[in-house]
């Protein structure tokens, strides 16, 4: 674990931010006291909840129909 004042902090923020990437702990401390530790940022990714978008989606009844004229562009004409 890396240790750093606020004016070391300061100095060498670019620094503290590599050894943090790298899956070093750091901490920074004024007066020999810790104050913040330095994590890596992770996305929070909201849990999904089952028919939450019920009512604002309409899929029409033809979605996955298939269409001559698409088939032809993707597989050519037969």
């Amino acid at each position: 674990m890396k240790n750093a004042t606020v004016q070391e902090a300061k100095a060498y923020l670019l620094e503290l931010i590599e050894s943090v990437l790298q899956g070093e702990d750091v901490v920074i401390s004024r007066e020999g006291k810790p104050l913040v530790r330095l994590v890596r940022y992770e996305a929070q990714l909201e849990p999904r909840t089952p028919g939450a978008w019920e009512g604002r989606v309409w899929i029409a009844d033809d979605f996955d129909d298939e269409s001559e004229e698409i088939n032809a562009m993707f597989y050519g004409k037969d």
